[in-house]
């Protein structure tokens, strides 16, 4: 950053009527913008590098976004929101074309870059530039012969005077391929601050997007609570509380009788800079392949610069793809997007925090998971060419702290049920044993044995067959019973840590080696006095390298507000385990049998059928139609 010195010249030198707005200047005709450079929004994420990064001769405006510089200022724009992977655009789009436009006041030093995976990196441009702020510079990017299957384009510019950077984006003289209209399906619960919040965002957005004309948001309110008010580009639909698979299967219904060809799942926060609309819905636009469908990834609000899933697969277990990428990083995000560019293997998946796909593709309708689970099945059964785009992005709360028994719960039951339901995913009465009893195993070691009998009425719901998931769609009762479950495991106010008592060294691998051979513990007389008593972030929950040795750990959400402890309980362990054993057991010899009845129900209660009837569609009351 700039000296507070260096920040009044730059402004002094810089007249004001540049300085007054944010908006893109016209755009030639004959010109698509593809992507235009997002700046930092601080009620998003406020972190800059993730956007451009800037010597201390220049500053950021807040208010404004815009770039003032002084003489010799260094301005990069190869950050994970602003750079453009020319790769996925050549492989999914076909794009042939593409230009660079910048507005602004002052002369500077452009150069383009062209990065390939392994390779030495090309110099496209490099030319003196004097901005203008009515009339944009623009400047043909030489790609003939030069683009490969996976590059990105970047470019950076030297200050060679005072002025302002307003605007610059990525455009092309082709033309789309369609206009697709896409409908922004929000499923909401009681959130009625949060909900309300974005269909403000949005309003103000689709007001001034070039593309705000073919986009409308359909809030879908399961609690009927949100009071939303209906606008050109906002529909409130009040729904049945079906969890997350039955307010995205209204949305989605509602999106297709409306004559939409694209539907958007998103969360009811939208914690999404807005841009992202516009990226997706412009790469949908130019998409070669009727079938191509955008992920958006996901970011924890906690590390607001790593990545905490950017798209993810499903074998036995959800796999989330590039986690603890540092988006700071320009290698780390390169990298990133290299692998991410060609088409996507088959069990890959789209999270509903952002998951854009065509509406003529959809052959089932969500599986009623009431929540987890239904993103990934959807994702599984359809044949979507699914990508990710840099920016194209959501930030949430870290899901670690979200687990709870029925989270688990719904984990297990969706994972079983995935892999009976869809021939695809079949991996045989072993591995699907052997699944349950890794969810078994890191609940035991580690002490949770609330959730340990939440897994246990997940295989015992499973083992009930597809038709007690279309019975309990509402999962009313199982909620209210796993809610009782919570005594030990639920988060409290705590102002001090425990002091921690530790004898043993979980990295010593004798230690591990000893745990290990007693079950960490439990064949050991006294052991839960003999143990170490440890405290633990929320993230490491799960980690059970920690946990070997403790017989008591106490963990700490985000802010170090809230625990709560567990201990080592030798009978409660047993008993439970033992009821575990024989579940698995039972679930490894039924497994034909289950897999049989689920392969055959499954399409039935995906129709739209079975949805009218769920949503209680199939009536003419005014308050069923929305």
């Amino acid at each position: 950053m700039t000296s507070t010195s260096q920040k009044t010249t730059a402004t002094r030198r810089t007249p004001a009527k540049s300085r007054a707005a944010s908006k893109p200047a016209p755009l030639p005709k004959g010109l698509t913008v593809l992507q235009p450079m997002v700046w930092p929004d601080s009620a998003i994420c406020s972190e800059r590098d993730l956007f451009v990064r800037l010597n201390k001769l220049a500053y950021q405006s807040h208010t404004t976004g815009e770039i003032v510089f002084q003489t010799g200022a260094g301005i990069q724009f190869n950050t994970y929101f602003n750079l453009f992977n020319i790769g996925k655009w050549t492989t999914h789009c076909d794009l042939q074309n593409i230009g660079l436009q910048m507005a602004g006041e002052g002369q500077v030093e452009l150069t383009v870059f062209i990065t390939y995976a392994g390779r030495s990196w090309g110099r496209l441009v490099s030319e003196i530039v004097t901005l203008d702020p009515k009339v944009p510079h623009r400047v043909d990017i030489p790609l003939a012969g030069q683009v490969p299957e996976r590059g990105l384009l970047f470019f950076e510019l030297r200050a060679l005077g005072d002025g302002v950077l307003t605007h610059a984006a990525w455009d092309t003289r082709q033309t789309p391929r369609q206009t697709p209209k896409l409908a922004l399906a929000v499923t909401t619960f009681r959130r009625e601050e949060a909900v309300r919040a974005t269909v403000a965002r949005f309003e103000t957005f689709a007001k001034t997007s070039r593309f705000g004309q073919h986009m409308h948001m359909l809030v879908v309110d399961n609690g009927r609570s949100a009071e939303v008010q209906p606008s050109k580009v906002v529909t409130p639909i009040g729904n049945e509380n079906l969890g997350g698979a039955g307010g995205f299967t209204r949305g989605l219904l509602e999106a297709r009788a409306r004559g939409f060809s694209h539907c958007l799942f998103m969360d009811d926060d939208a914690s999404t800079p807005m841009d992202a609309f516009e990226r997706t819905w412009v790469f949908l636009a130019y998409a070669t392949d009727p079938a191509t469908a955008v992920a958006g990834a996901m970011i924890s609000t906690r590390h607001a610069w790593a990545v905490w899933e950017n798209g993810a697969t499903f074998d036995a277990g959800c796999k989330p793809l590039y986690g603890g990428t540092d988006l700071r990083d320009p290698s780390q995000v390169f990298n990133m997007e290299y692998t991410s560019t060609p088409r996507q293997p088959d069990n890959f998946y789209g999270g509903w925090w952002f998951f854009a796909f065509p509406l003529d593709q959809v052959e089932h309708l969500p599986f009623p998971f009431f929540v987890r689970g239904d993103d990934v099945s959807f994702s599984l059964v359809h044949d979507f060419n699914i990508c990710t785009l840099p920016g194209v992005v959501s930030f949430q709360e870290s899901f670690t702290e979200k687990d709870s028994p029925l989270t688990w719960y719904l984990d297990l039951r969706s994972h079983l049920a995935h892999h009976l339901s869809l021939p695809s995913m079949d991996i045989g009465a072993k591995a699907t044993a052997k699944m349950a009893l890794w969810f078994w195993g890191r609940t035991f070691l580690t002490c949770h044995y609330e959730t340990m009998q939440a897994v246990n009425i997940a295989m015992e719901d499973v083992m009930r067959g597809p038709q007690f998931f279309a019975e309990n769609a509402d999962m009313a009762t199982r909620r209210g019973e796993l809610g009782k479950l919570r005594e030990v495991e639920q988060w409290s106010y705590c102002a001090t840590p425990p002091v921690e008592k530790r004898r043993l060294n979980p990295k010593w691998w004798l230690v591990r080696f000893m745990m290990k051979l007693t079950l960490n513990g439990l064949l050991i007389p006294g052991f839960g006095h003999l143990g170490n008593r440890i405290t633990l972030p929320s993230e490491n929950r799960w980690a059970i390298r920690s946990h070997w040795g403790a017989a008591q750990t106490t963990y700490f959400d985000a802010g170090a507000r809230k625990s709560y402890t567990v201990r080592h309980n030798k009978r409660r362990a047993l008993a439970t385990s033992w009821q575990s054993a024989k579940l698995i057991w039972k679930l490894y010899k039924a497994y034909p049998q289950l897999k049989d009845q689920w392969t055959k129900a499954y399409p039935e209660l995906t129709t739209e059928t079975f949805w009218d009837k769920a949503l209680h569609l199939d009536t003419d009351t005014p308050e069923t139609k929305g």
